[in-house]
């Protein structure tokens, strides 16, 4: 703090100063609250770089009410930046102020007028000298007393003598701390997933076959569960029974045989020239491939021969298979992240992260990582740096369904992406509330959401016995409300059988055995899913968080939101009904601001999904809503478009 100026609540920000986050080519929104005691006026700037860098990228301040000041910044490389708000008193915008406010009032300025001359010799030296020159005539006329008062403080006033001045910062210029900020590529914050079973498609080959549709519906990222051998000890059968079949595939999450562990391949999906193939036709139809990474065993692991002190013992000196009461996994052995010995530790460590290392070798450049928060904090925030040491385009995804603030701490010790509550927020108001805290909140600097109507793991809310609406609705919440998203395999087919009233994973969970799916099924959402995610690709509004904007509604059964890009170009409108058993009307309430629109001006709605187009006036639109058809996603553009 220096002479009074404070500066206070700077974002984006982490509680402990680990790296916020930021998209390279996207913009980055630094606020903060600046004051000082007086009245004179200040001046503040954001400046960036990448970290170690002598060259910052510095952009003006703009002030905002109750003190909040905000600049955008735009990264345009990957990895650590570094960030710094700076500000100062204004002593030229200052006089400017009070003598127009004096001259305004009749009094007498020509003290003023002598004061505004010396402000601008003494900021001579510092300008350039293509600006020197309209400086010197505005001291010039400052000081003519045969021009009217009017013209001399004109002259002082005049863009060609403001505008260099503004670049200048004061003899109290203060500047807060320096904040990091990690910056990723684009699919770190954007994309549609689309989650599939090699081993229901006849292995690594079949679901090569598989792909051209996917990416026919739109999806960037195709999300693999692991491919690596599965265990036999122990394996589970159907429905998660402790009584497996001959044929019962088992569970990929138990992973390791006498075939190898993480850093091979179960030999009934295929070979590793099967996985390049794989990604290799990925990649083609412009979607890349996400892998798996869970960090646990099966009995049947290597490891748990090779380094059996990477493993929990029990007092009879067995290991300790994994369980979250009352679920039992008997098929998984979790991994002790602190053995007693040091050079043990390190050794494990170092052995996870060649696991990263290995497939990041195979063209993977991004990671679902299973259940994170059930390993250390230090681990994650050691291994993340390490792999971006080398690799800053790498993507890791937590899938982490636990406290909000164990999800919240994942996030910020550099995981790119959060799996999240959106699963349960099924009400209005708790769609509402998650979404602006998620957009709004302290956590928006650094963890973004990627939401999931169902996972294999999942099966909650109205899609429990739910008809094809309620699919169709929660799909349309999931692709609009977060610029990430996805849905697994079965999803498009209306899968919606609960193990049971109490149990929310699915009946014949894919988990536990090969599915056969008819993915040519008349009735499939495979054409709708195809219209939401072209619209997101259409529409740059969709691709943002922190733009989203919640309209009146008189009907608490009927959800408005919008999102606009900064400038205003593009604007969408989403109104959902979320009663999956009753149709709803309302007239809405917008806020035409937030939409671009001006008072009495008529514009037009244009249904993304069903190519529909509304004439509108006013912001008291009427819609109708079914649970067949339960949204509409508007473009809204002006009338004459």
């Amino acid at each position: 703090m220096k002479r009074g100026i404070v500066i206070d609540n700077v974002r984006p920000r982490t509680p402990t100063g680990l790296p916020a986050k930021a998209v390279v080519g996207r913009r980055l929104r630094v606020s903060a609250d600046i004051f000082r005691d007086g009245h004179n006026v200040l001046a503040a700037r954001a400046a960036l770089r990448v970290a170690g860098s002598k060259k910052w990228q510095v952009t003006p301040m703009t002030a905002l009410v109750n003190d909040v000041w905000t600049a955008t910044l735009t990264p345009t490389e990957l990895g650590l930046h570094e960030f710094v708000v700076e500000a100062w008193t204004d002593a030229f915008a200052t006089w400017r102020r009070d003598t127009a406010l004096k001259a305004n009032a009749g009094e007498d300025i020509e003290l003023e007028l002598e004061e505004g001359a010396r402000l601008l010799e003494s900021r001579l030296r510092r300008l350039h000298r293509v600006d020197r020159e309209h400086v010197r005539d505005a001291i010039s006329a400052l000081r003519d007393t045969d021009r009217s008062r009017s013209e001399r403080l004109d002259a002082a006033l005049s863009p060609e003598v403001v505008e260099p001045l503004t670049e200048l910062t004061g003899a109290d210029e203060t500047k807060s701390a320096i904040y990091r900020v990690w910056v990723d590529r684009e699919r770190a914050a954007i994309g549609a997933w689309y989650e599939l079973f090699p081993r229901s498609h006849g292995g690594l080959l079949g679901a090569t076959e598989r792909l051209d549709a996917v990416a026919a519906m739109g999806f960037d990222v195709v999300y693999l569960p692991p491919v690596h051998p599965v265990g036999t000890s122990f394996r589970k059968g159907r429905n998660n029974s402790l009584v497996p079949s001959a044929d019962d595939p088992g569970s990929p999450w138990a992973i390791g045989n006498a075939s190898g562990g993480h850093t091979a391949i179960e030999p009934t999906l295929g070979t590793f020239d099967d996985f390049a193939v794989f990604v290799t036709h990925a990649n083609a139809l412009h979607m890349e491939v996400a892998l798996d990474f869970a960090l646990q065993c099966s009995p049947d692991h290597p490891w748990v021969t090779e380094h059996p002190e990477w493993f929990h013992h029990r007092p009879d000196n067995s290991i300790k298979y994994a369980e979250n009461p009352p679920k039992k996994y008997q098929d998984i052995y979790p991994i002790n992240f602190w053995p007693d010995a040091e050079s043990d530790r390190r050794a494990l460590w170092d052995a996870c992260k060649e696991i990263v290392d290995f497939w990041i070798a195979r063209g993977v450049r991004i990671f679902r990582v299973d259940n994170p928060h059930t390993k250390p904090l230090t681990f994650w925030e050691w291994l993340i740096t390490q792999v971006h040491a080398a690799h800053p385009d790498i993507v890791f995804l937590s899938e982490a369904f636990t406290r909000p603030k164990m999800m919240a701490k994942l996030a910020e010790v550099g995981f790119s992406q959060s799996y999240t509550y959106f699963t349960w927020r099924t009400h209005k108001h708790e769609i509402v509330e998650y979404a602006n805290e998620l957009a709004y909140g302290p956590t928006a600097d650094y963890m973004r959401p990627n939401f999931w109507p169902t996972t294999p793991d999942i099966l909650s809310g109205p899609l429990r016995q739910g008809h094809p609406g309620v699919f169709k609705q929660r799909l349309v919440l999931a692709a609009t409300l977060s610029p990430s998203y996805g849905i697994y395999s079965g999803y498009e087919l209306y899968e919606n059988e609960p193990f049971s009233d109490s149990n929310e994973e699915f009946l014949h969970s894919e988990k536990y055995e090969i599915k056969q799916r008819d993915f040519d099924r008349p009735d499939s959402l495979a054409p709708f899913i195809t219209r939401i995610n072209d619209a997101r690709r259409r529409h740059p509004a969709l691709c943002e968080l922190d733009n989203i904007a919640f309209h009146h509604t008189g009907n608490d059964h009927v959800l408005a939101y919008s999102k606009a890009t900064t400038d205003g170009s593009d604007v969408v409108l989403v109104v959902v009904n979320v009663d999956p058993d009753a149709t709803h009307e309302d007239t809405l309430g917008l806020d035409l601001a937030a939409l671009g629109v001006g008072d009495g001006e008529q514009y037009e709605a244009h249904d993304e999904l069903t190519g529909a187009t509304f004439v509108w006036y006013g912001a008291n639109p009427y819609v109708r809503l079914s649970p067949e058809d339960p949204a509409h996603v508007l473009h809204i553009r002006s009338a004459s478009a």
